[in-house]
């Protein structure tokens, strides 16, 4: 969805072929809706299931397959690192339309990977703070 709604600012890059392509479900969009779904339930299962919340994706494979946390961790972490390498395909064969396109949905990857590679940093803003400062305040000028 997110990915989607994206396309709407990019103006005339983003054409009726363009959303007709990522509403069909392409390999490399199911690529980054996975690695934002497991880095997400990877990094924040612990804390969540502190709360009154939904079973994490964490939870249901591990009672529908009767593994294991570590199994099941383990097997995510490679589903996200084959995310990657479909992610890689993608670029390496894109479709017909401009880079810009596919852009969006790596782009859109890397946050992900970003905000979730050292912990849950979406639900804890506050460990963005220097990240943002450094972007936005400080920036390195060349």
């Amino acid at each position: 969805m997110l990915i989607t709604n994206s396309y709407i600012a990019m103006g005339e890059v983003a054409t009726k072929e363009a959303f007709d392509w990522i509403s069909n479900d392409p390999k490399i969009l199911k690529a980054s809706t996975i690695i934002c779904r497991l880095m997400d339930d990877i990094v924040s299962h612990e804390f969540e299931q502190t709360r009154d919340h939904v079973a994490s994706s964490i939870e249901c494979y591990m009672k529908q397959y009767g593994v294991s946390r570590e199994e099941t961790m383990k097997l995510f972490r490679e589903d996200v690192a084959n995310a990657w390498k479909d992610i890689n395909e993608g670029f390496m064969k894109p479709a017909i339309f401009p880079m810009p396109v596919f852009t969006v949905v790596l782009n859109f990857a890397r946050v992900i990977d970003f905000l979730y590679k050292d912990g849950d940093s979406y639900t804890n803003s506050h460990s963005l703070k220097a990240h943002i400062e450094l972007l936005l305040v400080n920036p390195v000028i060349l």
